[in-house]
């Protein structure tokens, strides 16, 4: 199995393979299960997937490979980001999914898979081929001593058998501690530590608070990540970077494929389009549009909203404006048009 090398960043930072297409927003997440040996007081996952044996591509929950392989072409994938809940728990499905995206995009399709559980001889002979990436997320207690767990001997056999191999956790107090693995990694990860509805309670317990109002992060976690030294190995991802970049790419990514001739895709990745309700008979209108000005759903009318906004004050029935991430994906906001005259 061969390594394949990252590429250096700006400062003479190290950014692996999985890493550089993720800010391209060109990889897929496939979270393959919410179960859990660990119960970590930082977890950010939703009620809708934590605990539960659930697998998602992207937003869009899924029962085959087929289905997440749909979702990956949706974007035009280069490569696949495998999370949970802890993977490894369902190793065989880890397996099958990874062989067919890659049976399915060719060999090239990069793989990082993100664990909690320190991967034994048999697990990296299994993932070897479909996965060409580990990342290691050794739990907090264990930073003190991470030259003595299981994880850095994994590391280290890991490398051995042709895996690019690194730590990613997020940034909490002692992080400084886990420099002394970086001999044994390709790389060392940090995330900003990030509010979740599911351990907003554990946050304030530990007297944590938001940054701002605009984003996850918890204030003072960017600060806790400058306890390791400025190693080109160590590369820390911001909460505003994931919402401001790498989700944007993705959603661009998403709509050049799948949106509609009459939808406008914004530079956020989103599509904008209008939506008529009718009140009255709208057949000589839809005769003076062309097949692909709009679509006929539920007995909604949806058309460029540019259109509808010109001709609004002829049409009867109700008139809004829709935001929303692309290939249906969630609603952003909704505007509603001409609403003095609305019936």
């Amino acid at each position: 199995m061969a390594r394949k090398s990252g590429v250096a960043a700006p400062g003479g930072r190290y950014l692996s393979p999985g890493c550089v297409l993720c800010h391209q927003g060109a990889k897929m997440v496939l979270f393959v299960t919410g179960r859990c040996h660990r119960t970590c007081w930082y977890c950010p996952l939703s009620r809708e997937r934590k605990g539960r044996d659930v697998v998602f591509a992207n937003e869009r929950e899924v029962s085959s490979p087929t289905e997440a392989i749909e979702v990956a072409e949706s974007m035009s994938a280069l490569g696949t980001g495998i999370t949970g809940g802890e993977p490894l728990l369902v190793l065989d499905r880890v397996v099958e999914y990874a062989r067919r995206l890659k049976d399915h995009f060719g060999p090239d399709h990069q793989i990082h898979l993100y664990t909690g559980l320190p991967p034994d001889e048999d697990a990296l002979r299994r993932m070897q081929g479909p996965v060409d990436e580990i990342r290691l997320h050794p739990p907090h207690e264990s930073w003190p001593r991470i030259l003595e767990t299981n994880f850095a001997r994994s590391a280290v056999l890991a490398r051995r058998m042709g895996f690019l191999i690194g730590i990613e956790v997020p940034a909490l107090p002692g992080i400084g501690a886990l420099a002394a693995a970086l001999p044994l990694l390709d790389f060392l990860n940090i995330n900003e530590l990030e509010w979740g509805e599911t351990c907003a309670a554990a946050m304030r317990e530990r007297g944590l608070e938001l940054t701002d109002g605009l984003h996850n992060a918890v204030l003072g976690a960017s600060r806790w990540a400058e306890e390791l030294p400025a190693d080109p190995k160590v590369h820390f991802c911001s909460s505003s970077f994931k919402d401001s970049v790498q989700l944007r790419e993705r959603l661009k990514r998403i709509a050049a494929n799948t949106a509609r001739p009459f939808e406008e895709v914004t530079d956020d990745g989103t599509v904008v389009y209008g939506v008529l309700e009718p009140a009255g008979d709208l057949d000589g209108f839809l005769k003076s549009l062309d097949k692909d000005d709009y679509a006929v759903c539920d007995g909604r009318v949806e058309m460029a909203w540019w259109v509808l906004a010109d001709e609004s004050a002829g049409l009867p029935g109700r008139k809004y404006v829709v935001e929303r991430y692309p290939n249906g994906g969630m609603i952003v906001e909704v505007t509603p048009l001409d609403v003095a005259n609305e019936d």
